[in-house]
């Protein structure tokens, strides 16, 4: 492919910040435990931003991005940036910026008013999901009377080490409108969030005249909340908005992701801002609509490569999507993610473990940006027949494996009944039933399921994938926990037991592990919130379950105690929704072949007499879509 236009740039919206080794996890433990200061933990910060704004160069980005660090969280970033830090903390004036950082996210500090005459701890801001994704966020406190002001220099110090490091910049913000939208109001029941926009929208002004002014040539403000059903009020409040951010000067680059735009496509088209970035992985059926609605003096960048998955990107699909755009763009056009790639492992360069065909098929962050420079010499004429090749036979490869699909389970899709998911009884009769067979009291006592996995659990753990107890050994070391479990349980009085689960690693990967169509990684980490990460596993194939999964340990429970014991098995929204899922068929699909392997389970500990069966599915809220009307 050839084009004369060299005017196509590339960028990310967001980058890891967790670091390739999970660098800034162990710093953030070893402040918080008293053994580094917050000198020495700057340090660490600025090594990683200066790491990771130099792979962005070395893959051949036109701009790094600047903003997207933080120590704990994002939103918490502009927190600070905007002087709203809720007054409920205390703080004093003497008090430092990172302490108060993580005074609101992990608590403490003095809440003042109580009235009881003792000091009490303030409680941590509230943390959510970011949208739809498995990433938290805190949530800003809103109230009548908050107010805001420029009270950080946190993000200019930060475009100052880029600049100094040589990089061209592009600074990264949550957009005001978005800010609002993701708090929470207090105090008055009444209170309307979006009054306080009036406020907000000055010193937003003054962020970008000291960006403006330090020669930072785009700003990316994110308004994701333009992929939601908005009411009318908010939408009426973005072109206003825009227009007074617009007069200080510095290019906008609106950035919206994680859902199609829908009734707010024209809205986004028509903004006064100099770009607009939106999500081609989950509206690419929108992408016409955008090039033929949105300005032609206006950059259009266009999030082809997913930032939310790990499977290598299809680059003669993506460079057939792009064809047409560019056309109409006249060098008006950026590529990018779909959204940060906050979301997705650093780097495949570790995983020697992980299968060599498996680990063909996949894209980490730092492979997500070599895939961009693919996309961009390709668009300008040139010479990338290798690597097009590589990518066109990995592709291929995944397409064409059997390891992929297996015809039985497809078979037992198809042949599902109508009514599959109904009941053969009334509640009623089966309630009778139960009662008769459990005769348990009136308020049965229970927990839900999984007690602490101890030192010494772990290290059983540890010692037998290092070859140093055998399984034998091992079993016997986790039938020993469990006895102690259930006979802790029956001296408190409880009237149905669980196992305690000490022979699971975690509540989705001890299922993965047992099930066909699962692979994982030795180092695929993810940020959750904080110095929390999780390490998602990956549904490449068909799902199956070759064998029962936790019958012999529920089986052996229930063998110790005279009372119910109840089988625990995590349900498959929940491993659907905390697993890198294949992108390859409907994610329904794969959560009814995951529902048919955990139906099978439950069928198992029936016919083995565990009467009382808990499908734990914490994740159940997260696989609804954004928007209402899907």
């Amino acid at each position: 492919m050839t084009n004369t236009n060299k005017a196509i740039h590339t960028h990310v919206p967001g980058f890891p910040r967790i670091g390739a080794a999970r660098e800034l996890k162990f710093a953030l433990e070893r402040h918080w435990r008293g053994e580094q200061d917050e000198t020495q933990l700057e340090c660490v910060g600025r090594e990683l931003r200066a790491r990771h704004w130099a792979l962005q160069r070395d893959a051949g980005l036109d701009f790094v991005t600047v903003g997207d660090f933080a120590f704990y969280d994002q939103v918490a970033n502009h927190i600070q940036l905007l002087g709203c830090e809720p007054a409920r903390f205390g703080f004093t004036a003497g008090q430092s910026q990172l302490s108060r950082y993580f005074t609101m996210a992990r608590g403490g500090g003095a809440e003042p008013g109580c009235g009881c005459g003792h000091a009490h701890d303030a409680a941590a801001l509230e943390m959510t999901k970011w949208f739809d994704t498995n990433y938290h966020y805190l949530v800003p406190e809103f109230t009548p009377d908050t107010s805001f002001k420029l009270s950080c220099e946190r993000l200019f110090e930060e475009v100052a080490e880029a600049q100094a490091l040589g990089h061209a910049v592009k600074a990264a913000l949550i957009g005001p409108l978005t800010f609002l939208w993701l708090g929470k109001a207090r105090g008055a029941a009444d209170f309307d969030r979006l009054s306080l926009l009036d406020q907000l929208l000055p010193v937003y002004s003054q962020i970008l005249d000291r960006l403006k002014a330090m020669g930072v040539p785009w700003v990316q403000v994110d308004e994701p909340i333009l992929g939601l059903d908005l009411p009318a009020a908010w939408r009426g409040a973005f072109e206003n908005s825009y227009w007074q951010l617009n007069q200080v000067g510095v290019p906008l680059l609106l950035a919206t992701y994680f859902s199609p735009l829908e009734e707010n496509l024209s809205l986004a088209c028509r903004l006064p801002v100099a770009g607009l970035h939106v999500d081609g992985v989950r509206a690419p059926h929108e992408l016409t609509s955008i090039a033929d609605w949105l300005p032609v003096h206006k950059v259009l960048s266009v999030g082809i490569v997913d930032g939310r998955n790990i499977w290598r990107a299809d680059l003669d699909a993506a460079l057939a999507a792009l064809t047409p755009i560019i056309e109409k763009r006249a060098g008006k056009l950026w590529l990018s993610t779909s959204c940060s790639l906050l979301h997705t492992p650093f780097t495949l360069a570790a995983e020697t473990a992980l299968d060599g065909e498996i680990r063909s098929w996949l894209a980490f962050a730092t492979e997500k940006l070599e895939e961009l420079d693919l996309l961009k010499r390709s668009l300008h004429g040139g010479d990338v027949s290798e690597a097009l090749a590589v990518s066109r036979a990995a592709i291929a490869g995944r397409r064409a494996s059997p390891r992929v699909r297996q015809p039985a389970v497809r078979e037992r899709l198809q042949a599902l009944p109508a009514d599959a998911d109904q009941r053969r009884s009334p509640f009623a009769q089966r309630q009778a039933l139960q009662r008769a067979h459990l005769r348990l009291p009136d308020f049965p006592t229970t927990t839900i399921g999984s007690f602490p996995q101890t030192t010494a659990i772990r290290g059983a753990r540890a010692s037998f994938k290092r070859g140093e107890l055998s399984l034998t050994e091992y079993e016997a070391h986790m039938r020993a926990e469990i006895a102690h479990a259930v006979r802790r349980q029956e001296e408190l009085g409880l009237d149905v037991l669980v196992h305690g689960e000490a022979e699971r690693n975690d509540m989705v990967e001890y299922f993965g592990e047992q099930l066909d169509g699962f692979a994982f990684t030795q180092l695929g980490w993810v940020q959750s919130y904080g110095s929390r990460c999780v390490k998602p596993p990956i549904i490449y194939g068909d799902v199956r379950r070759p064998k029962a999964m936790t019958v012999d340990w529920t089986v052996h429970a229930q063998s110790l105690t005279a009372k119910p014991m109840k089988g625990m098995l995590t349900g498959p929204i929940t491993i659907l929704q905390w697993s890198f899922v294949r992108d390859d068929q409907p994610r329904a699909d794969t959560a009814l072949q995951i529902a048919l392997a955990i139906r099978d389970e439950v069928a198992d500990l029936e016919q083995a007499g565990i009467g009382i069966i808990q499908i734990d599915e914490p994740a159940v809220r997260e696989g609804l879509p954004l928007r209402r009307g899907r």
